[in-house]
């Protein structure tokens, strides 16, 4: 892997809530699963809701210009909502699962595009370069892939690598520690991880099990993965998320990880 700077502060990170953090990398801005909606509820098919209990930190204007969208997945509120869908007309390229490219490209035409795990896209840098972005395996929720994804749809995870620059790793929803360990093994270390946790809870599937990695799993993650630096997302504004910033400070201080964790 290419050296990079030794200083972990090389790649900012803001958040506006829920899933959604912002930084550029190699001269070219990201947004992840973009969820700008006032607080409310988002009825789902088979009579729940999802119910966002915080604004975000901002608007969509506030962004500026967004060259990609890292999204895990569009099927669920709460990682793209009515004002992230309209968002993504107005940037040049979205990345997310293969069924959701089918789908966002009904309206979006190419500048939605799916990975399957391990596919990988060159992305040109202002200044000369590319920068590969690769889909990496997420699991949305506990136990088999297969079984899983039948109740919660597909999910992709993302690695950006490039010459000269950190490597970092943007989970989506993913539960498994498994598929962590896949990724691992083709990218550790990783300089920055941006990791969706906040142990997402409903009674009715799973038998409550976390759909999204908890706070113990999500310190367990950064040192499967060698990370220099973790900066969590997707763990408050949601009624379904049931650990919050305190007990991600808890797990790392218990996992003598404290100077590992950075807030966005």
């Amino acid at each position: 892997m290419s050296s990079v700077p030794s200083s972990i502060d090389q790649l900012p990170v803001r958040a506006f809530g829920g899933p959604t953090a912002l930084f550029e990398y190699g001269g070219l801005r990201f947004l992840t699963d973009p969820t700008f909606d006032a607080p409310g509820d988002y009825p789902r098919p088979d009579g729940r809701f999802l119910t966002k209990t915080t604004p975000s930190t901002g608007t969509p204007a506030d962004l500026g210009p967004v060259d990609v969208v890292l999204l895990s997945h569009d099927e669920h509120d709460d990682n793209l909502d009515h004002s992230g869908r309209a968002l993504l007309a107005d940037v040049p390229l979205t990345l997310t699962t293969p069924d959701g490219g089918e789908r966002l490209g009904e309206h979006l035409g190419d500048k939605a595009r799916g990975l399957a795990d391990w596919d990988s896209v060159q992305l040109d840098r202002p200044d000369g370069g590319t920068i590969t972005v690769t889909g990496v395996p997420a699991i949305h929720g506990p136990g088999n892939r297969e079984d899983v994804e039948s109740v919660t749809g597909q999910v992709v995870g993302f690695v950006l690598t490039g010459d000269g620059l950190p490597a970092v790793y943007v989970s989506g929803d993913n539960a498994s520690l498994d598929a962590v360990e896949q990724i691992a093994e083709r990218f550790a270390p990783i300089d920055t991880a941006v990791l969706f946790a906040g142990a997402p809870r409903f009674s009715a599937l799973f038998d409550g099990k976390p759909i999204v990695l908890d706070s113990a799993q999500t310190a367990e993650a950064a040192k499967i993965l060698r990370a220099r630096r973790v900066v969590p997302v997707h763990f408050e504004g949601w009624a379904h998320f049931t650990e919050g910033r305190d007990h991600l400070v808890a797990a790392f201080a218990a996992a003598g990880l404290s100077d590992r964790l950075q807030w966005a």
